[in-house]
């Protein structure tokens, strides 16, 4: 010790020695030396960290806070159906958070925080210590003022950017949060840093900030939270997927309890308090994915065209309001109508087997792991597999294991699962037996169904089964379409675009191009009614056709569905029971190119087969396009105009685009006139003849009340409308309306490698989906008949078999309507001839 004293006096005494005239002593350079280095080193320093700090948020932004926040997409009766977002964050005010959650988050993130200056040292030091050199766990340094800047620059500049910790990348990120933190601190006070931090940091969940949080796992509003729930929340920011209450229950549970008991030890809570928040059960629920769940097609139509008008970086960050015109309740109506009509087209086309065949060794292991699933992921499902474990002697029931349950298939409950044929029709060829159909060790798709008994073959009636009862089911190859909107307003009240969106999300609706069959036929008997002066009585030849193809040098010869000819018929006739020469010899009278210019005025915007197909739909169209086109005729011949969105407001709650109709109930009196206002200046563009329009209409009145269509009728309003089936059975189709509501149907398979059985008509296959939606959407409200648009429209009694004026004699003769001068003459006037007939022989002739 004396050693180091002596050595260190002796060093001084050099230190301050005189070394003689103009000379300085050896401290005096050695300070100067040491204090250049410390000039240069602070100026590096400065100048190092200028230079990290370029392009940090600037406090500008923070006072403003304007963060991504959450774009919400409303339907029309104002329920929420989508939200976009790359951070799902909901900006509350500072004074709407509980303060007990401001408490939870400052007892178990900073419990210094009203006393430091943004940095705590002596935190620093205990996580660099825990962490780095006892290495018995991880330990965060970071203030609550710290964690905002961080949350701020992953706001920024991105979470990846924002997080790194190794090498240069992360001394130069510890070096901008510190900055950023210093400059918090310097101009914000210690609530206006925890607003910010409270609406900024991640919780997990896609939740940012505390309202998300709220929501995601609770489905509450923040200033609803209890005290459980709140310590839960205040648990996450160091590590969310660690302690989540999804992947990690009792992880979550135990971050719970430290935040209470720290709460607990500041004084925040009481001790009965704590105690019972801690015995709390944690009941958190998953947040649903709206866009994809609640009306996924329409969703995603909307989106884009929102990232069409606006941009992705917007709708991803702006927090726009979309109000939509799809009506919720009409949107699941359409949903349940198309998946039954779907289900049960497909189950009329055959069983394609069994899902996979298992040995009976692999029996118990598949049905343990279907116990574990139905327990978990598949605890909602309605249809899940089953294992067939027996079948009786008769073939009359099948023995099937679903996870811990067993019960029985009865015949009746699977005597759809014919074998495939498309040559067969479905009515005429249901299975006796379920021997040959099913085996044991087949796994199947069974659905539970709660039956008082059934009919056997035999058409007996069987008594309450005792086992439980399964449907056997099968995962459809079909995919059917909807479209639904109000002609006057517009407004597109549903809209299905395939069987499952999770599963193919092209949408049919739009997107698929697919011949229309005979509902291309009021396009063509429209033309002619506009062009050639055709009537309901003008007679057509039902007669055996045939044309050279002169670009494929083939002959065509069509026929009708029915394969027989009757002859002279009139056109309602044809176009009520869907012949197929009447509408060829119809097209020949307007004139093939005539005809497609015509399609295309009217609405039709794909390409048109010019030849003589094209009047039985050979050239494909999209289900909107053709559902625009009877819209069309519905409205007397304007132009409809239909809308998926009626209203979109910025986050600040500025009118972007406002498209409300004066008929919207959900709209203000103000909104309406304004709307009603605007439209006496931008009038609808009248196509055609408002008497054509309504002359094609009363035709297709027939077709439901007579016709193809009749099935409508069970809708119990006045309806018109017309099926549509393509000559190989690849797509059925039924267009129709009532007053108030448009609606087109489609149903067929995406490809065309097996076409559906011989039965499947649109009659028989689209129309069933139709009724069955329309009775839904309409149930309860009253719609009246189709009116004649003015004064030049007479009723006329006639012959509903030849066209001609009834007379006494005449057996079920009904009214039809003509445009004045065109009915038919009253023989009792020998001289008589109208428009009508005055081309009447070469239309029968074929000639025009």
């Amino acid at each position: 010790m004396e050693r180091l004293r002596a050595l260190a006096l002796k060093l001084l005494a050099r230190l301050t020695a005189d070394r003689g005239p103009g000379k300085k002593p050896l401290w005096v350079l050695l300070s100067i030396g040491v204090a250049s280095v410390a000039l240069v080193s602070v100026v590096a320093l400065w100048i190092l960290i200028a230079t990290l700090s370029k392009g940090l948020p600037s406090i500008d932004w923070a006072r403003r806070y304007r963060p991504p926040i959450v774009t919400e997409v409303w339907s029309g009766d104002e329920q929420l159906i989508g939200e976009y977002f790359d951070e799902r964050r909901k900006v509350v005010p500072y004074d709407r958070i509980p303060k007990k959650l401001v408490q939870a988050f400052i007892a178990s993130e900073d419990a210094g925080f009203f006393d430091h200056g943004g940095v705590s040292y002596t935190g620093l030091l205990r996580g660099f210590f825990r962490t780095y050199l006892k290495r018995d766990r991880t330990v965060g340094g970071s203030t609550i003022s710290q964690q905002t800047a961080k949350a701020i620059l992953v706001s920024t500049e991105g979470l990846k950017a924002a997080s790194v910790r190794k090498g240069w990348a992360g001394v130069r990120r510890k070096i901008r949060e510190f900055v950023l933190t210093r400059r918090l601190e310097a101009n914000f006070n210690k609530e206006q840093i925890l607003n910010l931090y409270l609406n900024e940091v991640y919780l997990g969940h896609h939740s940012y900030g505390v309202q998300a949080a709220a929501e995601n796992y609770f489905r509450k509003n923040v200033w609803e939270l209890s005290l459980p729930e709140m310590a839960l929340i205040a648990g996450l920011p160091q590590a969310p997927t660690k302690f989540s209450p999804f992947s990690a229950p009792e992880r979550a549970r135990n971050r719970r309890a430290y935040v209470l008991g720290r709460m607990l030890d500041e004084g925040m809570i009481t001790k009965a308090e704590h105690d019972a928040a801690r015995d709390a059960p944690i009941t958190a629920y998953a947040i649903p994915d709206l866009a994809r769940e609640t009306a996924p097609y329409v969703s995603e139509h909307i989106r884009r065209d929102l990232v069409a008008r606006y941009g992705n970086d917007r709708l991803l960050k702006e927090g726009l309001k979309v109000y939509t015109t799809v009506d919720l309740e009409r949107e699941i109506d359409a949903t349940a109508a198309t998946l039954k009509g779907v289900l049960d087209v497909d189950k009329r086309q055959g069983f394609r087997g069994a899902l996979t065949h298992l040995e009976q060794k692999d029996w118990e292991d598949f049905v343990s792991k279907e116990t574990a699933f139905l327990k978990k992921d598949g605890a909602n499902d309605d249809v899940v597999a089953g294992l067939i474990t027996g079948i009786d002697k008769e073939g009359q029931y099948a023995d099937v294991t679903v996870g811990p349950a067993k019960g029985r298939i009865p015949l009746p409950l699977a005597n759809w699962a014919r074998k495939p044929n498309p040559e067969l029709s479905s009515e005429h060829a249901k299975i006796v037996t379920l021997k040959g159909v099913l085996t044991p060790g087949d796994v199947v798709l069974v659905r539970e169904v709660q039956v008082t008994g059934y009919l056997t073959p035999e058409g007996k009636p069987t008594p309450r089964p005792k086992d439980r009862v399964f449907a056997l089911e099968q995962e459809p190859k079909l995919q059917g379409a909807l479209i639904s909107f109000d002609p006057q307003s517009g407004y597109v009240e549903a809209m299905i675009g395939g069987y499952d969106f999770n599963k193919s999300e092209f949408n049919r609706a739009f997107q698929a191009c697919r011949q229309p069959g005979s509902s291309f036929k009021p396009i063509i008997y429209s033309a002619a009614i506009e062009q050639r002066n055709f009537t309901a009585s003008t007679l057509l030849l039902d007669a055996p056709l045939v044309t050279d193809d002169e670009g494929t040098g083939k002959r065509w010869k069509p026929k009708n569905f029915e394969e027989t000819f009757e002859g002279e018929v009139p056109v309602r006739k044809a176009l009520t029971f869907s012949m197929n020469t009447p509408a060829i010899r119809t097209l020949q009278a307007v004139g093939v190119r005539a005809a497609s210019a015509w399609a295309k005025k009217l609405g039709i915007t794909t390409p048109i087969n010019e030849d003589l197909s094209m009047a039985l739909g050979s050239s494909c169209v999209n289900l909107w396009d053709i559902t625009n086109v009877y819209a069309l005729f519905n409205k007397m011949g304007k132009r409809p105009r239909p809308i998926f969105l009626r209203r979109v407001l910025d986050r600040d709650g500025r009118v972007l685009e406002d498209h409300s109709s004066y008929f919207d109930p959900w709209t203000t009196l103000s909104d309406r006139i304004a709307a009603g206002y605007a439209k006496l200046f931008n009038p609808d563009e009248q196509v055609i003849k408002p008497e054509t329009a309504f002359l094609i209409t009363q035709l297709m009145t027939e077709v439901v009340r007579f016709g193809t269509g009749t099935r409508a009728l069970a809708l119990g309003k006045p309806t018109a409308g017309k099926t549509g089936t393509t000559n190989d059975l690849f797509d059925a189709w039924f267009i129709g309306y009532t007053k108030d509501l448009v609606t087109g149907s489609w149903i067929g398979y995406d490809d065309y490698a097996v076409p559906m059985d011989a039965y499947e008509t649109g009659g028989h296959a689209a129309l069933p989906i139709w009724v069955d939606f329309m009775s839904r959407a309409l149930k309860g409200v009253p719609q009246g008949p189709f009116e004649p648009p003015n004064d030049n429209i007479v009723w006329i009694d006639i012959d509903p078999e030849t066209g001609k004026r009834a007379t006494a004699s005449t057996r079920n003769a009904l009214k039809e309507a003509y445009l004045t001068g065109s009915e038919p003459p009253d023989e009792s006037t020998p001289n008589a001839q109208t428009t009508s007939t005055a081309s009447q022989e070469a239309v029968t002739k074929g000639g025009l």
